[in-house]
């Protein structure tokens, strides 16, 4: 390819060359640069997706969405903005002359290939409400951004029980433990920005009591605060295990920023740990905990791990995985009490056995935290707060992420789902219901696992299914697996087949799925059927 270089000026390629639809990625410079050709025009944005940086030239362009091959987040292909999660920014724009059949892109000198949105100020005397926001996780961060991004110049105020700024809870369970010394999780934006684009964290204080029809808040010192819009995010608190020898150090649950501190601390002196619950949280921490370097056992009442979510098949293959890199199990047991004088010793199972261990992680499940709230509907099943299409509760009362059981418009079924990702997609829809937009929640639910060398991706929601179709290879794990109920595609789970996943996902978003019957069929070409798409 001919470069001609004028400062950071510089051809990358002959138009003719670029497909419509295509995605390439290009070097100016030092500086990577994604070329978008969209709609018969070329655009040049950042090159690496704002959440992990993933490289974006291997996902995919349709209906106007640029879409990330690792997480699902999508952009706008003309602008950069920032249509889904997860991340917070979007990709910074560059400028793109046409000379004749010549692309030449100008790339300012240091960019960076994202870009913070443009946000309100906050200005009382514009606005005087005041939205608070119950929790600091990724639905509650969202919220807050969204809020200033669509001009809300109100006072906003995020209170949380924790005493950390808002992190990224899913990198607990993954590579966090793998560290040397304990350190604080990657935090979801810096302390500044709270303070730049004044956006109130409350640390420490816990809420006891949500009185919506005052439009009020009890805090633990018993003070009252009032509201005109709220959003109860405040997830979900780790169940534990009420057996004999509970009160024994080193029994942990993974679910906030101390746990998993204390969990790093004390992996620096064990060499046994034990996992209770073979489901997303205690096998990911099961994996970690194995590359850390130490020996693993994983105490679970399943057959087989993810069994009710995975199926049989999918779970005996990641099992498989895990005993190949030395992960021991105790499958169809119940973990009944601990041993140990001070510090937990050991564990022991219902099969009347007694497993060593330094350290136990329960990784069980959570509860929505929602005893707070006074006078809502929950869900008598769990507990979790009832809300419309809107996430709305009550008048003036919206809910998101692991709290909400909300009306899944891929299925007619109402659902809880603890997705960081959903969590996200909530905020986002939440923030705009809270400034009286009447917006209806359709996200396609979507979650992500890494395993050793497996990653995961699941798209969709399956709570039950009729069938399960594999295709590909499972040995290898790279296969797609479809989760069929009622001759309708309700979940696919996939290693590898990047491109399809990302066309199946955007077929489920735009209510254009085929029915299962298309299965039948050897071989789907998913990315040509979301191009020319057919009747449901």
């Amino acid at each position: 390819m001919k470069y001609s270089i004028l400062s950071m000026k510089v051809t990358v390629c002959q138009a003719h060359e670029l497909a419509d639809g295509e995605l390439r990625q290009v070097r100016v410079g030092n500086t990577p640069v994604l070329l978008v050709n969209y709609d018969g025009e070329i655009r040049a944005m950042g090159a690496f997706c704002s959440h992990s940086g993933a490289p974006l030239a291997q996902g995919l362009a349709h209906d106007g969405r640029l879409v990330c091959p690792w997480h699902m987040a999508a952009f706008d292909c003309k602008t950069g903005k920032q249509y889904e999660p997860p991340g917070l920014d979007g990709l910074t724009q560059y400028a793109v002359i046409i000379d004749k059949d010549d692309v030449i892109v100008d790339v300012p000198e240091d960019s960076s290939p994202h870009r913070e949105p443009t946000m309100a100020d906050y200005d009382p005397n514009a606005d005087g409400r005041t939205f608070m926001i119950l929790g600091a996780g990724i639905a509650g961060q969202t919220t807050a951004e969204v809020l200033r991004r669509e001009g809300f110049q109100g006072r906003i105020v995020m209170i949380t029980a924790e005493t950390e700024i808002p992190y990224k809870r899913t990198a607990l369970s993954k590579g966090f433990l793998q560290k040397d010394a304990a350190d604080s999780p990657p935090e979801l934006r810096p302390k500044e920005f709270f303070d730049h684009h004044s956006i109130e964290v409350w640390y420490g204080r816990a809420v006891t009591k949500v009185m919506p029809y005052s439009h009020s808040l009890e805090l633990e010192d018993g003070s009252v605060t009032t509201y005109d819009q709220l959003l109860i995010a405040t997830g979900g608190k780790a169940r534990t295990l009420d057996v004999p020898g509970h009160e024994l150090n080193n029994i942990f649950t993974l679910h906030q920023a101390k746990d998993a501190l204390d969990i790093l601390e004390s992996i620096q002196s064990a060499q046994n740990a034990v996992v209770i619950g073979s489901s997303f949280i205690g096998m990911e921490a099961a994996a970690s905990l194995t590359q850390a370097g130490l020996a693993v056992t994983v105490i679970s009442p399943e057959r087989v791990p993810f069994e009710k979510i995975l199926g049989p098949k999918v779970g005996s293959r990641i099992q498989q995985l895990h005993e190949e890199n030395g992960v021991q199990f105790r499958l169809n047991q119940k973990a009944t009490g601990f041993e140990g004088h001070g510090s937990v010793e050991a564990v022991v199972t219902d099969g009347g056995e007694s497993v060593p261990a330094d350290l136990v992680i329960v990784g069980v499940g959570i509860d929505p935290a929602t005893e707070i709230c006074d006078g809502m509907k929950l869900h008598p099943a769990d507990g979790s707060i009832v809300v419309d299409a809107y996430l709305q509760a009550v008048e003036g009362v919206f809910a998101a992420g692991d709290v909400a059981r909300f009306p899944n418009a891929h299925s007619d079924k109402d659902v809880r789902i603890e997705h960081w990702r959903l969590a996200a997609q909530h905020g986002r829809i939440a923030a705009h219901n809270m400034l009286g937009r009447r917006v209806p929640f359709k996200g396609v639910p979507f979650f992500w696992t890494k395993q050793f060398s497996m990653n995961l991706h699941y798209v969709g929601h399956a709570e039950s299914w009729d069938d399960i179709i594999i295709q590909g290879n499972l040995s290898d794990l790279e296969f797609m697996a479809f989760y069929v109920e009622a001759n309708q595609i309700m979940a696919v789970a996939a290693c590898g087949f990047t491109q399809e996943l990302i066309a199946i996902e955007e077929l489920m978003r735009l209510f254009e799925l085929p029915s299962a019957d298309i299965l039948q069929k050897k071989s789907v070409d998913w990315v040509g059927l979301l191009k020319q798409p057919v009747a449901v």
